[in-house]
């Protein structure tokens, strides 16, 4: 059952940049991000309610800096998968565990306190091989910026998990976590929609169609975390951890049978490899470190709900 709650969380997260892709012929990247802002608040807060938990929080500072880095993965992201085919962007995005293993690495060199595992150096190394192949076609085509943008979410994204991490580490809950990011998606993007494009510009009109798209975004947001955490919780991390790079296969499935992609050698010789790496790197960080941090250092969408 674990490995069933992982693959469906993964599905349900492809599922949900299908509807960005969609959804980015409709609205804006601050808009998407704006109402997939508010659906979660919306959803998330009846259920706290019920649970019995509480707002209040005695980190309102930190819970800010990792809400603000956490928006500007998620709109750098959500713009990649406008710019990009569906598959390439989800499989750069999730270079972050790459990252964070990179971070860890070096900063183990730097204090002396950690020797490098030559094998995690090989997968790092091999993650940034996959991502020249991965974006080969995009350069050719003129779509570079989507892959720099892409990448760049990425690296944001490891620097939001290290935040929540670091919460979780303090005491606080995930739905805390998850609740004030929410808030912060539907903040931002409400203040960022009407000068996205340098000048004001009006909402755009929310017809049903657009109305079904939003809920196609939010709604499989939600069940994935759901199903992601229920995986974690009961299954084991290693298995769980690795299953999760099945939204690659997903996304290139949603990208074929929706637009009609097809991709070349380079490009799934580069997802096999940044698969691989991310594996890889899944299997050294799970060895060295404890459950509750591995979660947070292996999951590349962990806290996005």
């Amino acid at each position: 059952m674990p490995a069933l709650w992982m693959l469906f969380a993964s599905f349900m997260f492809a599922a949900m940049g299908a509807g960005v892709k969609l959804a980015s012929s409709l609205f804006s990247t601050s808009e998407i991000v704006m109402y997939r802002g508010i659906i979660g608040t919306l959803l998330l807060l009846p259920a706290i309610r019920l649970q019995g938990g509480t707002l209040r929080t005695p980190f309102p500072k930190e819970h800010l800096w990792r809400s603000i880095v956490g928006v500007v993965s998620l709109w750098l992201w959500f713009y990649a998968i406008s710019a990009l085919p569906l598959a390439t962007a989800v499989t750069l995005n999730y270079m972050a565990p790459i990252w964070l293993s990179a971070w860890m690495l070096v900063s183990g060199w730097w204090k002396g306190k950690d020797i490098p595992e030559w094998p995690l150096v090989l997968a790092v190394a091999m993650s940034f091989v996959g991502v020249t192949l991965v974006l080969q076609p995009a350069v050719a085509t003129n779509q570079w910026l989507g892959g720099v943008v892409a990448i760049a979410s990425s690296v944001v994204a490891a620097m939001a998990y290290m935040q929540v991490r670091r919460l979780g580490q303090m005491g606080e809950p995930e739905y805390r976590v998850v609740f004030y990011f929410s808030a912060t998606m539907a903040v931002a993007g409400l203040i960022g929609a009407p000068f996205e494009n340098g000048v004001a510009t009006p909402f755009h009109a929310v017809t049903p169609k657009g109305a079904a798209l939003l809920l196609a975004i939010g709604i499989p947001a939600l069940l994935a975390q759901i199903a992601m955490t229920r995986a974690y919780r009961v299954g084991k991390v290693l298995v769980v951890a690795n299953l999760q790079y099945t939204g690659i296969v997903f996304s290139s499935l949603w990208s074929m049978f929706l637009w009609d992609d097809r991709f070349d050698w380079h490009v799934w010789t580069g997802m096999a490899v940044i698969l691989c790496s991310g594996m890889a790197a899944t299997f050294y960080n799970t060895r060295r470190t404890a459950r509750g941090a591995v979660v947070k250092d292996t999951d590349p969408i962990a806290s996005e709900a």
